[in-house]
């Protein structure tokens, strides 16, 4: 359990930096803001005797001479807080790019600023990233995954200008390399990568949300799939739940069809609630699960990890509705009614004890104070 200051702490990858490390149960992070960057003692009395700093801040967009000074500049920020501290931290680790000295002003200045970082005298991991894609990436700004999935979750198709292969990684496996966190059950810090042309991944994404249009679960069939999934859903997500499901009845009772999966694994499972009762309180990193309430009333609530809004659904068996969690959200569902309450769960996978993936965490709860994003 290491104690980890992080520059970048708001963006795309520092926000999954900072799920991981809450899921594995660490000290939360010491967060170096860009005013914090500009004051070389501030730097200096943050990182003091911390075990790693992650510098993740960087430009990756903007005019070229921009974002040329920008990489560079911030590390030479943080270098210069690094030479004054009393007592320096044991690791600085770079997330670079895979760009890094590729003639472009972005590659050259991420490999520049590699050379400014290395002159601070402290041990550095030069992490070259590839392209990562996952949940709630900004559209048009950190890949092509998460301008394809908007595009599909506002009722658009997405375009492709030219093709190429893409090398994508999963952000959550660039968080647990970039931490040093052993391999896990939702995470493989070797960042194996999808390998997958600009117009296959465009097809397969339009698979995704022509199938998951009517709640049905697409083909589920390695880790990528599951991943490339839940990116969609993140981009549905309030906006497309709860989804009305159709109930069909007569003489003999009533019939509600709740999942219809299209490959891979998957386990159901019923459960009944007393009044007043809570089920839930956790979150998940890669595991889809969906809750439909068959009899009773209830309410499902729903937090962004390390954000502070909650979101209430109110469900009930008169109207069953299916809402399958995001990941990383922490959810609960409370039987609010004055009965027995009856919920069917499904999820992806078989249930394994030893790797569950699920994060206790209170849904009302929120440990921390959010870090803004762009922080």
């Amino acid at each position: 359990m290491l104690k980890v200051a992080v520059s970048g702490a708001g963006g795309f990858l520092g926000w999954h930096v900072r799920v991981l490390l809450r899921a594995l149960g660490w000290p939360q992070p010491i967060v170096l803001s860009r005013g914090d960057l500009a004051d070389p003692d501030m730097v200096a009395r943050k990182v003091a005797g911390v075990d790693r700093v992650l510098h993740l801040a960087g430009v990756n967009r903007g005019e070229p001479v921009d974002v040329a000074a920008g990489n560079v500049h911030l590390a030479a920020q943080l270098a210069d807080g690094l030479k004054r501290c009393a007592t320096p931290p044991a690791r600085v680790v770079y997330a670079n790019s895979v760009q890094a000295g590729n003639g472009t002003p972005y590659g050259d200045s991420k490999a520049t600023a590699a050379q400014v970082l290395t002159g601070a005298g402290i041990d550095l991991d030069d992490v070259l990233l590839p392209n990562l894609y996952g949940e709630h990436g900004r559209p048009h700004y950190n890949s092509a995954v998460a301008t394809f999935c908007q595009v599909l979750a506002e009722g658009g198709r997405p375009e492709v200008h030219a093709d190429r292969e893409l090398s994508l990684v999963h952000v959550t496996d660039a968080a647990a390399r970039l931490i040093g966190a052993l391999a896990g059950g939702s995470w493989d810090p070797t960042m194996a990568p999808l390998r997958i042309g600009v117009k296959e991944l465009a097809g397969r994404l339009v698979d995704i949300a022509a199938t998951y249009r009517t709640g049905e679960i697409p083909p589920l069939l390695s880790r990528h799939d599951v991943r490339l999934f839940n990116t969609y859903r993140s981009h549905c997500f309030p906006a497309h739940y709860p989804l009305a499901l159709p109930r069909r009845a007569d003489a003999r009772g009533e019939l509600v069809e709740t999942v219809k999966a299209h490959g891979g694994p998957g386990q159901t499972f019923c459960s009944t609630t007393m009044p007043g009762i809570t089920r839930g309180e956790h979150f998940h990193l890669a595991k889809v699960e969906r809750f439909v309430v068959l009899r009773g009333s209830a309410e499902i609530s729903l937090r962004r990890v390390d954000g502070a809004e909650v979101l209430r659904l109110p469900v009930s068996g008169d109207e069953p509705v299916l809402v399958d969690m995001p990941t990383m959200w922490v959810h609960k569902l409370v039987n609010t009614g004055p009965t027995e309450l009856v919920t069917m769960f499904w999820t992806n996978e078989i249930f394994d004890p030893d790797r569950p993936d699920t994060w206790p965490e209170p849904v009302e709860a929120v440990r921390t104070a959010p870090v803004a994003v762009g922080a």
